[in-house]
């Protein structure tokens, strides 16, 4: 699960792709590149899915729903890991990117992220959730590859999608991914 040229003529044929990752990894940035790059339609988890106005989560049916709703069309690129919800996801995915970046890449990048957005809407969010920064965030990340990505890597070989899974695992490397998608 390492990136290939095989992998990337792979994307390049695929019509629905996940881009998944810890926070702060760079995933909607990398999505809407390859959104622009291969006329995909940019589906953001939190935007789309999980969050309304003021932070307030959606209830679970409605999320699943609007998932399968989403995941049932032709073309699309996601961005956002969300383990609980890959069993609605990986069934339709053609091929998975997943940033899979140091702790402290994903920390600078989730910290660096609050400070550009501070009490702003990023554009990944609805409107009403403006950048926010917790402790409780920065301690996911920093437990992500212990507890969290053995759970990715044993559902990717459950859906099959460890051959057709793209790993990255810097933000130099997701730039020259990104370049060579284009």
């Amino acid at each position: 699960m390492n990136i290939t040229s095989g992998l990337t003529s792979t994307l390049a044929e695929a019509d629905r792709i996940l881009v998944i990752g810890c926070p702060g990894s760079g995933k909607s940035t990398l999505a809407k590149r390859l959104s622009r790059a291969h006329d995909l339609d940019y589906i953001s988890m939190d935007r789309d899915f999980y969050w309304l106005p003021g932070w307030r989560k959606r209830p679970r049916e409605e999320i699943d729903r609007l998932i399968a709703k989403a995941v049932a069309e032709e073309r699309w690129i996601m961005d956002g890991t969300g383990l609980k919800l890959f069993h609605l996801r990986l069934p339709r995915a053609d091929a998975v990117i997943w940033l899979r970046l140091s702790k402290y890449a994903c920390l600078y990048g989730a910290v660096s992220r609050a400070f550009r957005y501070f009490r702003r809407n990023r554009p990944e969010l609805p409107a009403g959730c403006p950048e926010r920064l917790s402790l409780e965030l920065l301690v996911y990340i920093w437990n992500f590859e212990r507890n969290v990505a053995p759970l990715i890597e044993a559902a990717l070989r459950d859906h099959g999608l460890a051959n057709s899974t793209v790993i990255i695992r810097s933000h130099k490397a997701a730039s020259r991914f990104a370049a060579l998608g284009a």
